[in-house]
Order: structure tokens, then sequence, then C-alpha cells
């Protein structure tokens, strides 16, 4: 059995169901270097998304299709926002030096920095206001040297706890048996990979009947950001739901992951300090099958948009949750990204032993990122099907740290399988783009990587810059 075989049959049974026998994922070398079986994992979790997909088809018009997932296509879309191609360079958004680990901003001042305990640190200054916090910790400015200098006054320990006080981002770089048996590790250890659970009662709510999409009627929410969250909005939006993603004009973006994660999607502004635009996502809300975000632990819950709250608003609701640590437990609230995710579980402590010998190493794709997102999406589909047959609203619940868990759990490659690695050529990567009009003009970018043969997966509207449209449902 195959990684990416083996990894379907689990998600299989977190859905509930047997494996399909209208689904293959092929069997094909590995394009990517690193020794997790990253692309496996996603091929796996778009072939579960797939089968979700169809499953909701037969639910609506009793018709069956076949599924296929190429791992290699898979493996692409974990970094797919550096795949896009843009017609007009002068209106393309800027791509950041350090952006390729997903949730970056180029600055010098971020990646691994050495302790004075011989450890590894991976700062992240992410956005501005996090950034000037970050460097007021440091007592540094924002200079890669005078960085490196502080961060040898420190043990990696205490730099870590100091950071998690000060609200900002930085993890330190743990082996995957230091994660395993740290009080976090054990806590998501006892979780299973996507959570889906019943919060409230409620009568079945089968799909629309109308549509040709096996989404086509569901509305969805989305107020995340960068990768994860919003792709699973963009998941959902490829096979037919109305995804309304909701941004705030006081927080910052980083245009080339919005051009990336928007196809499919509304985009509205709504500022959640304001009691008016508060009341207006409160009425979109009562008219959604999905609400999707990624605050941090409690903000929502502050503005009565918690998972409880929600169900009471809109009973049938699907809230799905994502961060970077999970749900419980003292990193809960914790602010984190890709890189945070795989330097605090050993994946790169495992990636630099490998590749680099003389400290931890990030991936060279933002693997837990997308994956998560696709998993997000899936756990979504888990819930809207069951919500179908069986009424009530749900939480679903996902996080970075989970993903990368569950990436190392599926093993490692061996040194021979790493030989035997055919990395994508050009043309390849070019035969899985498509073209598109945008809100940042016309572009070349990843298609859906699964192959639907009755309800072929599309993005019915381009991606657009944030703010483009009214807060309000289609027509």
């Amino acid at each position: 059995m195959t990684p990416a075989d083996r990894a379907f049959d689990q998600l299989m049974h977190l859905a509930g169901r047997p494996r399909p026998a209208f689904v293959s994922i092929a069997d094909e070398p590995a394009a990517m270097n690193t020794r997790f079986h990253a692309e496996a994992a996603a091929a796996a979790t778009l072939a579960a998304i797939g089968t979700l997909a169809a499953d909701l088809w037969t639910m609506r018009t009793r018709q069956s299709q076949e599924v296929a997932v190429s791992p290699r296509e898979a493996g692409a879309a974990l970094v797919s926002f550096a795949l896009q191609v843009f017609e007009d360079p002068a209106r393309a958004p800027p791509l950041r030096p350090d952006d390729a680990g997903g949730g970056g901003r180029g600055t010098p001042a971020m990646g691994f920095f050495e302790t004075k305990d011989g450890r590894h640190v991976f700062l992240h200054p992410s956005f501005p206001s996090s950034a000037a916090k970050l460097h007021k910790l440091l007592g540094s400015p924002a200079d890669a040297a005078a960085v490196a200098a502080t961060a040898k006054t420190w043990t990696a320990m205490d730099l870590e706890n100091a950071i998690a006080e000060a609200g900002v981002c930085g993890a330190m770089a743990r082996t995957a048996e230091e994660w395993d048996q740290s009080e976090q590790g054990r806590i998501l250890a006892a979780r299973p990979l996507v959570e889906v659970v019943k919060i409230a009662d409620g009568p079945p709510m089968p799909l629309p009947a109308s549509g040709d999409t096996p989404l086509s009627g569901v509305r969805t929410l989305d107020l995340t950001r960068v990768l994860a969250g919003p792709t699973c909005g963009r998941t959902l939006a490829q096979h037919g739901a109305d995804v309304l993603y909701i941004a705030s004009p006081n927080l910052p973006a980083t245009e080339f992951f919005i051009s990336d994660v928007g196809h499919g999607k509304l985009s509205a502004w709504l500022d959640l300090t304001d009691p008016a635009q508060l009341a207006r996502l409160k009425e979109l809300v009562a008219e959604a099958d999905v609400f999707s975000q990624g605050y941090r632990l409690g903000s929502l819950e502050r503005m009565g948009l918690g998972p409880l709250d929600l169900a009471r608003l809109r009973p049938g609701i699907v809230y799905t949750s994502i961060n970077a640590y999970g749900h419980e437990g003292r990193w809960a609230n914790r602010p984190g990204w890709e890189q945070l995710a795989q330097t605090a579980t050993g994946m790169a402590d495992i990636h630099g032993a490998t590749f680099g010998g003389s400290g931890p190493r990030l991936q060279p794709a933002a693997v837990a990122d997308y994956t998560t997102g696709f998993l997000a999406a899936f756990g979504t589909m888990i819930a809207l099907e069951r919500r179908a047959r069986y009424g009530g609203s749900y939480l679903v619940r996902v996080s970075l740290a989970q993903t990368a868990m569950w990436l190392r759990a599926l093993g490692l490659k061996s040194m021979g399988e790493l030989g035997a690695v055919q990395p994508a050529s050009p043309a390849e990567i070019d035969g899985w783009r498509i073209g598109s009009p945008s809100g940042f003009g016309p572009v070349r970018h990843l298609r859906p990587a699964v192959r639907m043969s009755a309800t072929p997966a599309r993005w019915s509207r381009p991606t657009t810059p944030l703010g483009a449209h009214a807060a309000a449902w289609p027509a």
C-alpha cells in the first residue's frame, strides 16, 4: 500500500465510511525533496474531499462519479502561491523573499537563530505591529546580525517563553521526540486529526435540490488570513459553494497570498469593532451554512461569534476553526504560522538533519498550511453531509501542529526513495495551470488538483483584491 493510500484510508475512517471504489490516487515518483510524504498526504486529502463531494452529489442527484488525484500535482498545490504567473507585472502583487515558507513577511530578522545553549529558535516578525513588538522584546533593530547577537544572550526555552508572553511569533526547534513528550504534543496526540463535533441538535437539512455542483447553494463566510484558512474556503468554492471572504480594514495582509487563495470567492470589508458592521456580519451568519475562522482563541467569543453563539443564531451552522497549535492546552492561544508548526513539532529538525546537517531547516513548501486548509474543507464537508442526514450544528477543528504530527506519523522516505525523486519540470507545472481573469490582471495559476468526472472542480469567480464586493450574499 502506498503512503497516499494509507493516508486516504485514515481519512475515510475519520469520515466513517469505507474506502470507495470510485477513487484513484496515482502511484508515481515524488517531486519534492523531503523525507516526509507531503505530496502523498495532500493527494489523500484532496481525494477524500473529492469523495465527500461525490457523496454529496449522489445525495442530490442519485448520480455517481469517479475521482482521481495525482500526488505530483497535489504536491505543486503545496506551493501554489509561488506558481502564479501574472500577465502584467505592474499589477501583480509582490512576492517577498521569505514568503516561501507560508505566512512570511520578507525581513532580515526572520528565520532560525542560534541561542546561547546551542539550540535554535525560529523568529517570525509577521506583520508590522507584531514585528515591532518582537524587536522591542529583543532590544534589537530589524537587522539579522543584531538579532543573531541578541539571540545568543538567551537560552532557547527562555526566549520562546518570553515570545509567548509578549504575544508575538516564535518557537524553539524541537526534536520530534521532545514535541511528542511535551504537554501540548500529548494533548494533540489524544485528539483526531480532524475533529467534527455535533454541538446542537436540529432537524436534517438536505442540500438544495437545484445546482450543478456538489455544494451549490452552500453559503460560506470566510474570516481567515494567509494560507490555511483561506485554502479551506477556496477548496469549498471549487466544489460550488458561495464563499464570501470577510476582511478587516484594520488588519494587514499579504497580497500575493490573497491572489492565490481568493479564487472562487467574493470579498468584502467589515470592521468588527464597529457595532453596525458587526451586526451586519451576524445578519450574514443568519443566512450562512458554514462559518470558517482563524482568529485567536476567545477573540470571536467576546463579540458573540463563538460556536454556541452561532448555533443559536443560525441553527444548522457548521463552525470551522483553524489555528496553529491546537484548540486546547496552554499553546492554544499562541499565534503561529507554517514555519513555527514545522519548528515546534520536529519537522524542521528532521529536514535539517537530512539536507543541511548544521541546524533545523524548513520544508520546500508550505506543507502544513495548505494541507491543514484541505483538511478543514474535508471536515466541513463531513459536517455538511451529517447535517443533511441527521441534522444539528457542528464544530470542525484542525491545526497546523496536528497536521505536522500526521505528516510525521505517515513515516519518512528512505534515502533510496529520496534518490528517486523527480522534480516537476516547468512544462509539467505549466500543464497544471489554467488562465483566469482576476482583479490583478490576467493570471495563469494552478487548477484544482482533483479530477471529478461528473462535476469538474472549478472556480466560477475570479480572485480579487480585498474588499472588491459588498458584504452581501449573491442573489
